[in-house]
């Protein structure tokens, strides 16, 4: 049986990272993101493996709805959701001077909308038929970093991110009686569209000796850790997080 895995914004940045990891680990994987279909990035991926795409924001409960019957429509099943679409405020300003609407975008985006499709898809998940002994699926919530470090010109992003943590122990503990287990990633500084922006602020920080590992991350390192998480090999396990930053959690003096 080839198994099933939706990943929002699985088509850019640590998305895309994810979803390639699976894809060579033998997944199927049913794409969501805002952007019409990118026809050379399918091309690519689809030489990894099966891929589908549906164009929609996981802002939009209308659109959850028709992203898991699309994907029930052509493939049967789901065994994996990845909540990885998310936003950094469209311009960094300090808490003093955000405003509501950049709230309100980024809470939509990142908090508000994997909240509703991890409810719709966990439905699905208890409603289907079981294979065989062990986890029945698996919720996988990429956060960030930034759920516990602390930056005042993106608060709205900070709280979003600490919102997904206290959502994945949520989740954990109701899905756990069905062997439905959820776990959170936390990426530190990876090399993406969201960072590219402030590249030398980070190159200073790691400069700095502030990061064990004293590299960017890439989406690769992160899709590496989703796929050890939807294995199904740690079915005793719920509710953990697994920091993807090179160290940078770790308090040193």
């Amino acid at each position: 049986m080839t198994q099933v895995a939706l990943v929002t914004g699985g088509n850019r940045g640590i998305g895309r990272g994810i979803t390639q990891a699976l894809l060579r680990n033998g997944w199927r994987v049913s794409i969501m993101a805002t952007r019409p279909a990118p026809e050379d990035v399918l091309a690519e991926l689809g030489e990894l493996g099966e891929v589908r795409y549906t164009q929609g924001s996981v802002a939009d409960l209308d659109d959850h709805a028709r992203y898991v019957d699309e994907t029930l429509a052509e493939w049967g099943r789901i065994d994996a959701l990845v909540n990885n679409a998310g936003v950094a405020p469209s311009e960094r300003a300090d808490i003093l001077q955000a405003t509501p609407e950049s709230y309100d975008r980024v809470m939509d985006i990142n908090l508000r909308g994997p909240y509703f499709l991890t409810q719709r898809v966990a439905n699905v998940l208890v409603g289907q038929a079981r294979e065989g002994e062990g986890v029945r699926g698996t919720i996988v919530n990429v956060s960030s970093i930034s759920a516990e470090v602390v930056s005042t010109n993106r608060g709205e992003y900070c709280l979003s991110k600490a919102g997904v943590g206290m959502a994945t122990r949520l989740w954990a503990v109701r899905l756990a009686p069905e062997d439905i287990v959820v776990y959170e990633v936390r990426p530190g500084i990876v090399a993406t569209d969201m960072t590219s922006g402030v590249t030398e602020k980070y190159d200073a920080y790691f400069a700095s000796g502030a990061v064990p590992m004293p590299r960017w991350g890439v989406p690769s390192d992160v899709g590496g850790a989703v796929v050890q998480l939807v294995a199904g090999a740690m079915p005793y396990s719920t509710g953990d997080v697994i920091t993807v930053g090179g160290g940078m959690q770790i308090p040193t003096l």
